[in-house]
């Protein structure tokens, strides 16, 4: 009975987005320190806090526990997780502080569009190209956490290619949304 309970809280999607939520002041801690080790522990917490986007939406749809909770704050531990991890590499001097920018920028003023697509009861979920974004930022993130070569292999290299990737697609997602919703932000 105890096991299960611990599993139900452990399982459940709003915990899942708790501990994004929660990963976030540990890897700005680990980033304020870099070197190897923690470079890499805040590369593989990042990794596993980005898993949980994925599962704690599936969890919530397929066991029915969608919750007013979970819809606030799934997209603002997304936005929290992306936006300090961009912000520390910036200051680490891993990665353009101005693509940062860019990135949270686009970040902060979707939020607010699909604020006002919501008040009008039209559907907010996020796009093909939202999810591509959200894809190339993941991608970018981790490599450039882990930063250090490793075995001949050159993360910073890597997380770069998939940064201009993610810029490209933060763009295009950007421009789509606000295309597609002109007519509210007329009206």
């Amino acid at each position: 009975m105890k096991n299960e309970r611990i599993n139900s809280l452990l399982t459940h999607p709003n915990t899942l987005t708790l501990f994004r939520i929660v990963s976030v002041p540990i890897i700005v801690v680990l980033l304020m320190m870099p070197n190897r080790f923690t470079a890499l522990l805040a590369g593989l917490i990042f990794s596993v806090a980005a898993i949980t986007d994925y599962f704690d939406g599936y969890l919530a749809r397929r066991y029915g526990l969608v919750s007013n909770l979970g819809k606030v704050m799934d997209p603002v531990a997304d936005k929290l997780l992306v936006s300090c991890s961009l912000i520390m590499l910036s200051a680490l001097g891993w990665m353009p502080a101005w693509v940062a920018c860019i990135i949270i920028g686009r970040e902060l003023a979707v939020t607010g569009l699909r604020n006002i697509i919501a008040q009008n009861k039209m559907d907010v979920s996020a796009s093909s190209l939202g999810k591509y974004k959200t894809g190339f930022q993941i991608a970018a993130i981790i490599p450039l956490m882990f930063h250090y070569p490793a075995l001949g292999f050159d993360f910073q290299a890597v997380g770069m290619f998939f940064l201009w990737g993610a810029l490209v697609f933060t763009l295009w997602s950007g421009a789509d949304y606000f295309l597609r919703f002109r007519k509210l932000l007329r009206g």
